[in-house]
C-alpha cells in the first residue's frame, strides 16, 4: 500500500512553517521538493569521491566517472532508452531544446522550410525554436487547440507538409493538466517521414514513458521536476538522429582529436557534451530516479489521479470558481480563477497561509492569449501531497473569496 506520510517522512521540508503555519506545497509543476536520499548523495560525493570525470586515471577521476556513467544507465533505463548513446546529460529540458534546435536547424532547415509546435507548448519549446526560425528563414507553424484545451489533430493533419522539418510537443501542458496523445502525434508525423520531439517535462514525474512505445525522435526532461537536483536534465535522441546531427558547443570532452587546421568529433553521447559535466547532479538524479522507481510508478500515478479528481470535486464547490482546462485526459496540474479576483491577489493571499501555488502565465503566453486571460492560479501536485493539504487549500480559497 502507498503510505503517503512515510513518503513525506523522506522530505524534511515538507514539516517547516512558513509565517507560523504549515507549508502546504503545491508547486510542484515549477520545481518538486528533494528527498534525504538525494541530498545525502550529492554530500557524500563531494566529501568523498569529487574529481573531474573522465580525464583522469586516479582512483577518485574513475570512481566518479563510474557514478556518472552507472546515471546514465539508470536515465536510459528509467525511460527504455535502447542505448546509454542515447541518454545526453545537459541542464534541463531548456538546454535540450536549444541544443536540439540549434543541431537540427544547422543540419536540415533552410529557408522556406517550416516547423511546427503546439498551441499550448511552453516557452522553453515555442522560443528556440523562434530563433532558428529566424536565423534559418523557416515558418513557425501551430497546432490549434479547443476550448476545452485539447489539440486539433485534424488541424495537425493538413500543418504536416514537405516543407515540415520536426513537430514539437508537450507530452502534458503545465497549465492545463492536458495530456496530449503524443503516439498519435508521432504516427501521423512518421507517416510522412518526419521526426518529433516529446516535452516531457511535466510528464516524467507523473507517468511511466517508455521510448520504445511513444517512438518519437528525441524527448526532453528535467532532474529537478522529477525529484532530483536543479541544474541537470536529459535529451533522448534516436541514435540514427543524433548520429546525423552537428554538435551544439565546441570545447573540452566533445572531441576526438584537435589541431589548427581542424577537429574531429567524439562518438555519441559524448559530442554533445562540451565541457564538464555536473557529475555530482547527475548521481543525483539517478538517485531521485531510483527513488521513484522504489515507490512505484504505478502508486505514484494512482495516488495522483485520486488526489487531482478530489481537488477538482472540491474546488467546483467554491463559487465563482473557474477552471482552465477541461481535457479528458488530465494530469495533477489544476490551474483556476475565482471570480474578479486577480490572480496575484490569490496567489499573495494563500502564500499568507503557508499555501504555495504559482500565479502568472506559466511561460505560455501565447497559450494565454487564446483563452483571453492573462493568467492562472496553479496548484500542482506530487507523490507527498495529501486530501488534507487540498482542504486547507479550498478553506484559504473560500477565505479569500470572502474577503473580496
Amino acid at each position: 500500500m502507498y503510505n503517503v506520510n512515510k513518503v513525506r517522512a523522506d522530505f524534511p521540508i515538507l514539516s517547516r512553517e512558513v509565517y507560523g503555519k504549515p507549508l502546504v506545497y503545491l508547486d510542484n509543476g515549477a520545481t518538486t521538493q528533494k528527498p534525504r536520499q538525494v541530498v545525502e548523495a550529492m554530500v557524500d560525493e563531494y566529501y568523498n569521491v569529487n574529481a573531474n570525470v573522465h580525464r583522469g586515471v586516479h582512483f577518485l577521476s574513475q570512481q566518479a566517472t563510474d557514478l556518472h556513467e552507472a546515471s546514465r544507465e539508470v536515465v536510459r533505463a528509467f525511460i527504455h532508452a535502447r542505448s546509454t548513446n542515447e541518454i545526453i546529460f545537459t541542464r534541463g529540458t531548456t538546454e535540450s531544446i536549444n541544443l536540439l534546435a540549434f543541431s537540427l536547424g544547422e543540419a536540415m532547415v533552410k529557408e522556406g522550410d517550416e516547423v511546427v509546435v503546439s498551441a499550448m507548448e511552453h516557452h522553453s519549446n515555442i522560443v528556440p525554436w523562434q530563433m532558428m526560425c529566424e536565423r534559418k528563414g523557416a515558418l513557425l507553424r501551430v497546432i490549434p487547440m479547443t476550448d476545452e484545451g485539447e489539440l486539433q489533430l485534424d488541424a495537425l493533419e493538413e500543418l504536416l507538409t514537405e516543407r515540415t522539418r520536426i513537430v514539437c510537443c508537450t507530452q502534458v501542458s503545465n497549465v492545463l493538466g492536458t495530456v496530449n496523445p503524443v503516439k498519435e502525434i508521432v504516427r501521423m508525423a512518421h507517416d510522412k517521414g518526419i521526426p518529433v520531439l516529446v516535452d516531457g517535462a511535466q510528464s516524467v514525474p507523473h507517468m511511466q514513458v517508455d521510448m520504445q512505445d511513444l517512438d518519437c525522435d528525441f524527448f526532453a526532461f528535467s532532474g529537478h521536476k522529477v525529484y532530483g537536483p536543479t541544474g541537470v536534465g536529459v535529451l533522448y535522441g534516436k541514435e540514427a538522429w543524433l548520429e546525423k546531427l552537428p554538435p551544439y558547443q565546441g570545447g573540452g570532452e566533445m572531441i576526438k582529436n584537435v589541431t589548427f587546421q581542424k577537429t574531429t568529433y567524439n562518438a555519441l553521447p559524448y559530442k554533445f557534451e562540451a565541457g564538464t559535466p555536473d557529475y555530482v547532479a547527475t548521481h543525483a538524479l539517478a538517485k531521485a530516479l531510483n527513488y521513484v522507481n522504489d515507490l512505484g510508478m504505478e502508486n505514484i500515478e494512482a495516488h495522483e489521479r485520486e488526489l487531482t479528481l478530489y481537488a477538482l470535486e472540491q474546488l467546483q464547490r467554491i463559487e465563482g470558481m473557474r477552471i482552465i482546462g477541461r481535457a479528458r485526459q488530465h494530469d495533477a496540474v489544476i490551474s483556476f480563477l475565482v471570480g474578479d479576483i486577480h490572480h496575484l491577489d490569490m496567489g499573495t493571499l494563500l502564500d499568507r497561509l503557508g499555501i504555495a501555488v504559482r500565479t502568472g502565465h506559466h511561460c505560455a503566453e501565447p497559450l494565454m492569449r487564446r483563452l483571453g486571460i492573462e493568467g492562472t492560479v496553479r496548484a500542482s501536485f506530487s507523490l507527498y501531497n495529501t486530501k488534507e493539504e487540498v482542504d486547507v487549500l479550498v478553506d484559504g480559497i473560500e477565505r479569500i473569496r470572502k474577503m473580496f
